[in-house]
């Protein structure tokens, strides 16, 4: 069989996706703040698309505007110049301006304070450490090994490098390290420099004075018992009462197992909701939060400069052309994005009118192909808009995809969302009592005399994502 090549025409279907397509869902998934930066970053490269202070984004001023303020700012003008008083006294004035004596003048062209000198800074542990370590007015070599330690903390003041790995770095002696380390140890905060929570604790019974073998046994030899709250074994371990090893355990639990956390720089993020939801009335509301989200138009420069076909060379007009044509596509895909979230925030609030009337108790189930099918648009497209995108509602605020959850099945009756019975589950747990807390097969047992069938380890479940934290470890003597 010979092999040779040939040439076939085929047509063909396919889907193919547009840049500008491409833009528009991308903008569906941007949260808040990354549409800001996007618009911000667009407006730089985009020349024909500019902020508009009007209320419209998409309105250009009309000739007669354009002249009446051309008009009103050359009047602005005239007025500004100011006429010289005739009866100044000029030889005063410039015998005190030329005097030898100490004047002080005050220059527009000042600059202003800078806005890191007036404002606080929070001190690292690092800094706090290093300059205790100089305070202490070490050697040369000490202060190299210091560094190195200090350099190796990490955010709750334990050592993350060997003393073997430290000593190799600063080509010093093991010896010469554990020296600086024990050092480093008796600084503020208590416990610092630690290589582990035995240690770490032992430095601050140590600090406070406190000799009690039964406290320094626990620390030294039953940590995981401590941790677990398995009180009995270590009663049992050290032949004491179990009322003495509570005494002892109370002696501990005031100490600081994070010796770093008060130097912790970690800022709270404040979250702006894209949507408010108000209640008017007996009805809900709608409010899409657009403050500090710029309003673009089309600059209307280019924008007249090429309706009107003035002279202009064919590689600007089409440069001006594409920029124009990007900037009214971004208009339009902003505005859509914003038509789509209120569509699907107002499908949310039909479905769960119940949750915003009453509370988180009576949210509903429901899945994302609801919304999508009662708003007529493709499932991924309710995802992306649910994604980073929060609301302000009469019950707090709440990201949109908290309001898509799955059902569980109640004995009798309809189904109940997830999220209702985890919150169940926290009220249970907040109101049992702390020498006898509620086992997750307890739980369950409760949630089906309240008609909600649900099964142990679904309720193990819910408290891990909830981070509560077992019965057993919840237990207070």
């Amino acid at each position: 069989m010979a092999i040779e090549l040939r040439q076939q025409l085929r047509l063909s279907q396919q889907l193919v996706m547009t840049p500008q397509l491409q833009q528009a869902i991308k903008l569906l998934q941007l949260s808040r703040l990354e549409l800001v930066d996007m618009i911000q970053q667009e407006m730089e490269i985009n020349p024909a698309l500019e902020e508009s202070v009007d209320l419209s984004s998409d309105e250009t001023p009309t000739d007669d505007q354009e002249t009446s303020t051309k008009e009103d700012s050359g009047s602005a003008e005239i007025k500004i110049d100011e006429k010289i008083k005739n009866d100044t006294d000029w030889e005063n004035y410039l015998d005190e301006y030329n005097s030898t004596g100490k004047a002080q003048y005050e220059s527009e062209s000042k600059e202003a304070p800078r806005y890191e000198s007036f404002i606080s800074a929070k001190q690292s542990l690092g800094d706090h450490l290093l300059w205790q370590l100089l305070m202490a007015m070490p050697s040369p070599e000490e202060e190299e090994i210091g560094s190195q330690v200090i350099g190796n903390l990490n955010k709750d003041g334990y050592l993350t490098a060997s003393v073997e790995e430290i000593a190799e770095i600063t080509k010093y002696s093991v010896d010469d390290v554990e020296d600086v380390l024990f050092l480093l140890q008796t600084f503020d905060p208590v416990g610092v420099c630690s290589r582990n929570l035995s240690e770490c604790l032992l430095i601050q019974a140590k600090h406070l004075g406190l000799n009690d073998k039964i406290v320094i046994e626990i620390i030294k030899n039953h940590i995981p018992h401590l941790e677990n709250k398995n009180y009995k074994a270590i009663s049992k371990a050290l032949k004491i009462s179990l009322k003495t090893v509570i005494a002892a355990v109370n002696i501990i639990q005031g100490f600081e197992p994070k010796p770093g956390r008060p130097f912790n720089d970690d800022e709270p993020h404040y979250i702006i909701p894209d949507i408010y939801v108000y209640k008017y009335e007996n009805k809900f509301v709608i409010m899409l939060n657009d403050d500090g989200v710029p309003r673009l138009r089309i600059n209307p420069y280019y924008k007249k400069a090429i309706s009107k076909g003035e002279i202009i060379s064919s590689n600007t007009k089409n440069y001006l052309q594409e920029k124009m044509r990007s900037a009214t596509w971004l208009i339009k895909s902003i505005h859509q994005r914003q038509k789509t979230i209120y569509n699907v925030m107002e499908s949310i609030v039909k479905f769960q009118k119940d949750f915003f009337d009453k509370g988180i108790a009576h949210l509903k189930p429901m899945v994302l192909r609801d919304v999508a099918q009662d708003i007529s648009m493709h499932e991924s497209t309710v995802s992306r808009v649910t994604t980073n995108k929060y609301a302000f509602t009469p019950q707090g605020i709440f990201e949109l995809k908290y309001f898509f959850n799955s059902s569980i099945n109640r004995i009798h009756g309809s189904a109940i969302a997830s999220a209702s019975v985890q919150e169940k589950i926290r009220r249970l747990i907040t109101s049992e009592d702390p020498k006898r807390p509620y086992s997750d097969e307890k739980i369950a047992e409760i949630l089906k005399e309240s008609n909600i069938d649900i099964a142990r380890r679904t309720v193990a479940k819910y408290r891990e994502i909830m981070r509560v934290l077992p019965s057993n470890k919840r237990k207070q003597y």
